[in-house]
């Protein structure tokens, strides 16, 4: 009888174990990075920002009105010298862009192509991509040791 609850705490710590380690190999595969850049999804950033955008603006956009002004948008940071990770090999100081510079170029390219939207919900679009970035961490404020 003493054998047999032995086998059984015995098998109850080995189960245990084994989980344990289970558990902790994935947390440290899932941790582990992976070589590939990281990127941001732009159809997750756009419907993200169509849910966040003020209700007069956000009625008068589609999805696809939003996807097109974000890509827009990174065009002109591009056009900018500016890249994914916010470096160049051109380029050495920061590069300051103003919003209304952004916006003139959205607005030229919607014009461009036969689109029309406003000012105003080009300004909502990036203000709300720009929410997005923050809430996910790729842009805001450098940690304390980098400054």
């Amino acid at each position: 009888m003493v054998t047999v609850v032995l086998v059984i705490v015995a098998a109850v710590l080995v189960a245990a174990l084994v989980a344990k380690a289970a558990t902790v190999t994935r947390q440290t595969e899932r941790r582990r990075p992976t070589g590939r850049r990281r990127t941001v999804d732009q159809d997750v950033v756009a419907s993200w920002v169509v849910r966040h955008l003020p209700f007069e603006v956000g009625e008068m956009l589609s999805q696809q009105d939003v996807r097109r002004i974000i890509d827009w948008n990174l065009e002109f940071f591009r056009s900018r010298t500016t890249s994914g990770n916010g470096h160049s090999a051109s380029v050495e100081a920061p590069i300051v862009v103003a919003g209304a510079e952004t916006v003139d170029y959205v607005l030229g390219r919607a014009g461009a192509v036969g689109t029309t939207y406003t000012p105003a919900q080009v300004h909502a679009v990036l203000a709300a991509q720009m929410s997005y970035l923050q809430s996910i961490g790729a842009i805001g404020e450098d940690p304390p040791e980098a400054r």
